[in-house]
């Protein structure tokens, strides 16, 4: 039941297609061909694009069928917003930096805004703290039962609240995560682009510092990029 239903999105998203090219660069910061962070995020170049006015399901997150059933929505909404988009050009309007330093753009394809395309199929929801731009769009989702409103899921933006909650350092004034990667050992600081997503495990050797200092005596370094 589950496969069935989990084959049927997935048909949905790729018949839509990437859209046939036409000049959508009328107005765009940004052009060219991306690749998929996750459901929300784009890479353009060098470029990290936010999409505006939508979140989508974090990479790692899961999602309940109507039967209860755990499966990975996050992931499935990347992978169906990078088979939609393929290899097409994509025009991309900035409208803000968030707090990671992330373009944050509507981005379209031949015109066809993205967010509004995965909103629209219940692949993501209106981002409301930001914009109120998709709501109807997500209304019309949620009436038809379409893609992540077939079954339960949970507010992304509650989800990484929770996951960062669930990261407290024991002691609040030492909240800088020391993470041990392929990288080699690397701090990340409150607020910065990767700390929501770094997990601390001290059995890897993994700790938390109290200031910059103290983690670069230890021999971790800052993150590149």
């Amino acid at each position: 039941m589950v496969k069935k239903w989990l084959t049927a999105l997935i048909v949905l998203a790729i018949s839509a297609g990437p859209l046939t090219a036409i000049d959508d660069s009328r107005g765009a910061d940004l052009i060219g061909q991306v690749t998929i962070t996750d459901g929300d995020t784009l890479r353009l170049g060098g470029v990290r694009i936010r999409l505006h006015g939508i979140d989508a399901p974090e990479m790692d997150q899961t999602c309940r069928t109507e039967q209860g059933v755990t499966w990975p929505c996050g992931r499935y909404v990347a992978t169906s917003l990078a088979a939609w988009i393929g290899n097409s050009v994509v025009a991309c309007r900035q409208t803000d930096t968030d707090n990671y330093g992330r373009t944050v753009a509507t981005c379209s394809i031949a015109g066809e805004d993205i967010g509004a395309w995965l909103v629209e199929n219940g692949l993501a929801l209106a981002y409301r703290k930001y914009s109120l731009d998709y709501v109807a769009a997500e209304r019309r989702a949620a009436s038809a039962d379409l893609g992540l409103w077939s079954g339960s899921v949970q507010v992304p933006a509650s989800y990484r609240l929770a996951a960062q909650a669930s990261e407290a350092p024991p002691n609040p004034a030492c909240a800088i995560k020391g993470n041990v990667s392929k990288g080699g050992k690397i701090y990340h600081l409150p607020g910065s682009k990767w700390y929501n997503k770094t997990k601390i495990d001290t059995k890897r050797g993994e700790r938390w510092f109290c200031t910059v200092d103290e983690a670069l005596r230890a021999g971790w370094r800052a993150p590149r990029g």
